[in-house]
């Protein structure tokens, strides 16, 4: 009964029948977005791995890792906060434009006193300023990233034109690694050509929502920039606990071992990761709508909740159970047989796209719900342990215990999200 009734759900929800047209029209725009998101590395990723090594591969992967926490700060929990603000604001045009132009100069700030603090850590320490133009020009996402309002374009729910413009920027990178990058000495051209192609990407969106939504920047009040910096606390501290028990693995595991080790980690982890974001726009295009729907009803928020849940981690455990099988066919395929030793880590994360997904959907609806400081109570907790366990496990198991303590951790945070769903929304 329960899998008809699925059934009729999931036929429903395509058909439009449940009045989602839009939700359905932003799922498969970001799909589209997904699917090359996936392809393009796939393509990419063979070449760079067997023209760099391992060695070049991990020390870019490395800087990405530690540029990331750069990426946290300018994001400073908006891609929530304020994606949930303006979906519920989004026929206000004076409210848009005062969300609009207080998240982005809040966000160039912040990007300001990024840059800052970058250029002090690599004059200052010797294992980032023997590199330091790698880092310089892989700093040029957060740039990117400041200028393309993502959280905008989710909000009004018109995710087509994050589709549209991270495909152009993405399809700039692709053409032009395989154009300049012909050995390990062209390494620098990698995070050169990715940094271009996103603040392209960025500069594009920018027109878009000034010209298309005729939004307009005003000076936001010292009272609306003090608002959007608590609306948004919760949602930050969240989020850089999310980044420790995901971009710090890269990050500690090169401070413990070398760049080779690194690169064989990074290799295993981006195929999870391009699995994961086969997944993502499920989650990012139900956040803005519960968010608008938990405004208006929670018991019909709960049932959308439930339903999709259901019949999307049932899509995603089929997924991993084909990567934890098919492991070495899948890795010698993709990277040749150098990277032999990603196997084992492959092995050991292949359920984490089914495991991540689950706690997606109950944290995303604390979120909704207004929940956020209950993620933060126990996100934070769980973050400090597994730097603390990815510490100690990879010193002594290298990248296993790195990829081990990542497991650990994700099944930690999936007890404690579905805890407190039951308990602070299901149950009141």
């Amino acid at each position: 009964m329960k899998k008809y009734f699925s059934f009729i759900f999931l036929k429903n929800f395509l058909t439009g029948t449940l009045n989602r047209k839009r939700l359905v029209e932003n799922f498969l725009s970001l799909s589209v977005l997904q699917a090359l998101s996936y392809l393009l590395p796939l393509i990419t990723l063979p070449y760079l791995v067997r023209v760099l090594g391992p060695e070049k591969y991990g020390l870019i992967a490395f800087a990405q890792a530690f540029i990331e926490y750069f990426l946290i700060l300018v994001d400073y929990g908006f891609n929530f906060a304020a994606t949930r603000d303006i979906s519920i604001n989004r026929e206000n045009k004076e409210k848009i434009n005062e969300i609009f132009s207080s998240v982005l100069l809040i966000k160039f700030f912040i990007g300001i006193l990024s840059f800052i603090i970058l250029v002090i850590i690599l004059l200052f320490i010797p294992r980032f300023r023997n590199d330091w133009l790698v880092y310089v020009l892989t700093f040029g996402v957060v740039l990117g990233n400041i200028l393309f309002p993502v959280w905008f374009f989710q909000g009004i729910e018109r995710m087509r034109y994050i589709t549209i413009l991270n495909i152009i920027a993405r399809g700039i990178f692709t053409i032009c690694i395989f154009i300049f990058v012909r050995d390990r000495s062209d390494y620098l051209y990698v995070p050169l050509i990715n940094s271009l192609g996103i603040i392209l990407a960025g500069v594009l969106s920018l027109g878009v929502v000034f010209k298309n939504f005729k939004v307009k920047f005003v000076i936001p009040s010292k009272k609306n920039i003090n608002y959007h910096l608590k609306e948004s606390w919760h949602f930050f501290m969240s989020t850089i606990a999310t980044s420790i028990y995901t971009t710090s693995n890269n990050f500690i595991l090169g401070l413990l071992t070398n760049n080779t080790i690194v690169g064989y980690y990074s290799a295993a982890d981006k195929i999870i990761r391009a699995v994961q974001n086969m997944l993502t726009p499920i989650s990012r295009t139900i956040y803005p709508y519960i968010s608008n729907l938990a405004y208006n009803s929670k018991q019909k928020t709960l049932n959308f909740i439930k339903k999709l849940s259901i019949i999307s981690c049932s899509g995603s455990f089929i997924i991993s159970l084909i990567l934890f099988v098919f492991a070495k066919p899948i890795l010698n395929l993709i990277l040749g047989n150098q990277y032999s030793q990603s196997i084992i880590i492959l092995k050991i994360l292949a359920f984490l796209p089914l495991i991540g997904l689950i706690d997606t959907f109950a944290i995303q609806g604390l979120y909704a719900f207004r929940l956020q400081k209950m993620v933060s109570r126990f996100l934070i907790p769980i973050a400090f342990f597994h730097i603390f366990l990815l510490f100690i496990m990879s010193y002594f198991f290298s990248f296993i215990g790195t990829a081990t303590t990542v497991i650990i951790t994700e099944v930690l945070i999936n007890i404690f999200s579905i805890r407190y769903f039951v308990k602070y929304i299901i149950k009141l």
